[in-house]
């Protein structure tokens, strides 16, 4: 078992890795870390004794002041080694970079000597450090309004903004969990090979895709139209669309969102109602449910996946992975509605009514996606 710890747990890429990290439970075990142990040592020395890995993904992207980045950043690398020195700790080393440093700004300048500190640090301790030097990220939970246009214009057409594209430019995207499995991979290959020298090296992570900012905003426009307005599933056509539609996805507040209600055409015959409408493939199911009976209890990391209600009653349970908070909602064949299921979300859905319940399962992997079910416990 690898002792992995997540400097930036709580971040956006950080609770990514930390959430992925606990799929691999049979392969490694999760060293909690809090932001505050940056402001007691004995916290942070007990935090570092514990890990053979240490991921450093903490840090400061926005302030007023320019200056409060640099010296943040710088210090909580200081602060890092100040604790690995003390306790004659000598975990693997990765350290997120980004390609800010390429450019004129503190931001960048004060990742470029962090990484180099680190670096310098691991060199003088005989163990391994990987430096990455990471294109902009975006996925499903980053903060708008902070450092990803993408998830400020979700943000937005989920929430009657208007987006507004100040300078449109080329930019360089890597989606979230490619992220992740490239620091597992990091991860692994160092493990494997604990007898061998140290490695200390820095590397470009590769950026995935490359889109004008106007192009990303129409994308997701289209979502707005077509899913977020009608309900209809776009057609996606490469992974990068899929990746962008399900970080659209995330950002639509479920309370206000689900059940959505579906038209239902209602003659002496009986009534008609049409539970999706698609622009691209999938698999449509169906199940009966007896009384008191749950499926499910389980999330996706790539799967988009709908419920709906044909008869019976039902409670459908969403709950985003790491937090508390439940989303309930209840569907009824006498009023067809469905729920979308949210990536990273675990769902379930039991029969609450009095007869069986009959539910239609629409669901989509996208280009032979590996995202088997994955329960939780």
């Amino acid at each position: 078992m690898i002792k992995i710890g997540i400097t930036g747990q709580a971040g956006f890429l950080g609770s990514h890795l930390y959430n992925y990290l606990g799929i691999k439970k049979d392969e490694v075990e999760r060293i909690y870390f809090q932001d505050d142990y940056f402001q007691n040592e004995e916290k942070l020395k007990t935090f570092v004794k514990s890990c053979d890995v240490i991921v450093h993904l903490a840090a400061m992207n926005r302030h007023a002041d320019h200056n409060v980045i640099y010296n943040t950043n710088i210090d909580l690398v200081k602060k890092l080694i100040t604790a690995l020195e003390y306790t004659n700790s000598c975990p693997h080393i990765i350290f997120s970079s980004s390609t800010q440093e390429e450019k004129d700004n503190l931001y960048g300048k004060s990742k470029r000597e962090g990484r180099e500190m680190l670096a310098e640090w691991a060199k003088k301790h005989n163990t391994s450090f990987t430096g990455l030097i990471i294109p902009n990220i975006f996925g499903p939970f980053c903060n708008p309004y902070y450092n990803s246009v993408i998830a400020t214009f979700c943000h937005q057409l989920t929430h009657d903004e208007i987006p507004k594209i100040d300078i449109d430019g080329q930019i360089k995207f890597i989606y979230v969990s490619e992220v992740v499995e490239h620091i597992y991979k990091e991860i692994k290959s160092k493990s494997s090979c604990k007898k061998a020298l140290p490695i200390v090296s820095s590397h470009n992570v590769p950026y995935t895709s490359e889109n004008k900012v106007s192009q990303i905003l129409s994308y997701l426009n289209n979502f707005k139209i077509q899913y977020f307005d009608k309900g209809i599933i776009p057609q996606l056509n490469n992974s990068f669309e899929v990746n962008l539609f399900n970080t659209f996805r995330s950002y639509i507040d479920l309370k206000k969102y689900f059940p959505f209600m579906l038209h239902q055409n209602t003659d002496t015959r009986g009534s008609f109602v049409e539970i999706i409408k698609l622009q691209t493939g999938g698999q449509v199911s169906c199940s009966t449910t007896k009384h008191g009976i749950t499926r499910g209890n389980h999330f996706h990391i790539r799967k988009i996946e709908r419920f709906a209600v044909i008869k019976g009653e039902a409670l459908i349970q969403l709950r985003r992975i790491g937090t508390d908070e439940i989303f309930n909602f209840t569907l009824s064949g006498d009023n067809p509605s469905y729920v979308d299921m949210p990536l990273w979300f675990v769902h379930n859905i039991t029969n609450i009514g009095k007869e069986e319940l009959y539910t239609i399962f629409w669901i989509n992997e996208f280009f032979n996606s590996d995202d088997a079910d994955t329960y939780f416990e």
